[in-house]
């Protein structure tokens, strides 16, 4: 499959996986699992098992995850709507980052970074990652996360399958500019 056709099919997966899975009469159960064969019954963009499987495995971001079985798919973060991923708390790196846009740097200096509508809010590990998310809507502009300070404050901090730290909120405090 080309690499604009797995585009194409990502997109869609997170469209339905993440936010819209009514959309095509699919029911996602309470961790935001949704049965494979259900799902490419359902799709209103063909395609079999193993491109599905092609998806998953060369999406660049890793956004979706198959269970052990592979008859299960979702999403690993990023919903708009109410799941549980079922996370446990973890301990974070001293440092996460946070790409950003300079247009919304005003409202974080004034509110922290807030969840809007996902569930969580989004940090990388490195500065790499971040910059990468920063650059889908323009010149990117970083943000420093004091993910120990937080930490210490008892401030929650989950690791989703792919590596991305999602907390609640990140207030002012603990960001630098």
């Amino acid at each position: 499959m080309s690499n604009t056709n797995i585009t194409q099919k990502s997109k869609y997966l997170s469209l339905i996986l993440r936010h819209q899975p009514q959309s095509i009469g699919l029911v996602l159960d309470p961790n935001g699992w949704a049965d494979v064969e259900e799902l490419l019954n359902k799709s209103k963009l063909k395609f079999s098992f193993q491109q599905l499987v092609e998806v998953v495995e060369k999406n660049d971001k890793q956004r979706f995850i198959l269970s052990d079985d592979q008859t299960k798919i979702r999403a690993n973060h990023g919903h708009s709507i109410k799941i549980d991923l079922d996370l446990k708390p973890q301990i974070p790196p001293p440092i996460l980052y946070h790409g950003t846009v300079e247009k919304y740097l005003d409202s974080i200096r004034i509110e922290g970074l807030k969840k809007m509508n996902r569930n969580h809010v989004h940090l990388s590990k490195d500065i790499e990652t971040a910059q990468k998310v920063g650059s889908r809507r323009g010149n990117p502009v970083i943000l420093k996360i004091d993910a120990e300070a937080m930490n210490t404050d008892k401030m929650l901090f989950y690791c989703s399958e792919n590596g991305v730290w999602l907390t609640d909120n990140v207030p002012t405090k603990y960001i630098s500019f």
